[in-house]
């Protein structure tokens, strides 16, 4: 599973390994606060499920040059509010 993290094209389709590191990370906060998965997991774990589901383009990043974060397309306004109003201290 982590050897397909390995590929080049995965890692500019998210913009970087920064970027896809970030993102896993995200994915795999929101796994373990029990969003659904959007593959089947077959034994995986969340790790596993959040690189599958990007490696399958499920999971993709938004990049909203006015925002101050790069927030996964998943996260719903509310969540990405309250990420930045956590990094801004407000």
């Amino acid at each position: 599973m982590i050897e397909a993290l390995k590929s080049e094209e995965v890692v500019n389709r998210v913009g970087g390994r920064f970027k896809l590191c970030a993102l896993i990370q995200r994915r795999l906060v929101q796994l373990m606060d029990g969003a659904r998965p959007l593959v089947d997991r077959n034994g995986r774990s969340d790790l596993e499920l959040a690189i599958e589901e990007i490696v399958q383009g499920k999971i993709v990043p938004e990049f909203d040059p006015a925002a101050e974060i790069d927030a996964p397309k998943i996260l719903g306004e509310q969540e990405t509010a309250r990420m930045r109003a956590q990094l801004t201290g407000a």
